[in-house]
């Protein structure tokens, strides 16, 4: 079973077909693309997949379960996380507070317990200290953890961001153009990241990306978007390969 299926997915803004029967399949553990040229649709179909937007038609399967319609907090709550093209941290907080933020869920202590600061508040949040420095070790930020995140390099920032999704315990990782605003150096650490996330967290990631070299240097397979339609679905090197893919970019 696909761990991500979606099915005839559509909406509409203002008349306007955003997304027209939108169909993706991915398999556990895979690198998947999703890439077209600016106002495909492809922030949208993140925001269907993640609850942000409710489909006006067509299903969203997750383990074989029907998400379609489910509040972002639920979807989550069922295993996708995602991270977003404008990096959204909780700048004034530490890098370890941030990642600690991804947790609360799943170590659900009341108001009472943390207003009197009861021993169950103390035992959950020693956990939640010592898992989230686990995740900061494998990132690398460890040394960091006690800095504000807004004052971390964008590089650090974006890892920062990733670990955070983690924290939530996805099956799915939806990254949103992870390698925007870098420069070559830190778009190829970006890389190493995804593929340790992937091999570390035995993770499956679908991915918004405009660097070419990144997409087709760590993506199994790719859908290509043009018009809120799926112009073209498949391997990586067959797909942007493809005339009418290098038409769509290119605007010929």
């Amino acid at each position: 079973m696909a761990v991500l299926k979606a099915e005839a997915l559509g909406i509409s803004f203002g008349g306007l077909k955003a997304v027209d029967d939108f169909h993706i399949e991915i398999e556990k553990r895979e690198l998947y693309g999703l890439i077209g040229p600016n106002g495909a649709g492809k922030t949208t179909i993140f925001n269907l997949l993640t609850g942000v937007y409710r489909p006006e038609s067509g299903r969203i399967l997750l383990d074989g379960e029907n998400i379609a319609g489910k509040s972002c907090v639920e979807i989550n709550q069922r295993g996708i996380a995602r991270t977003f093209q404008n990096i959204r941290l909780f700048h004034q907080l530490s890098v370890l507070d941030n990642v600690k933020a991804g947790f609360y869920h799943h170590f659900p202590y009341s108001l009472l317990d943390a207003v009197l600061h009861t021993p169950r508040y103390f035992r959950q949040e020693k956990e939640m200290d010592k898992r989230a420095e686990e995740l900061l070790s494998v990132f690398e930020l460890s040394e960091v953890s006690d800095c504000r995140a807004g004052n971390l390099p964008y590089g650090k920032q974006r890892k920062l961001e990733i670990a955070r999704a983690l924290a939530t315990g996805p099956k799915l990782l939806l990254l949103d153009e992870p390698a925007a605003g870098m420069n070559p150096n830190e778009t190829e650490e970006l890389m190493g990241t995804i593929r340790l996330v992937r091999d570390r967290f035995d993770m499956t990631i679908l991915l918004i990306e405009h660097d070419m070299k990144l997409v087709s240097g760590i993506c199994d397979r790719l859908t290509v978007l043009n018009f809120g339609q799926v112009l073209k679905q498949g391997e990586t090197a067959e797909v942007l390969h493809d005339p009418e893919v290098v038409k769509a970019y290119l605007g010929e």
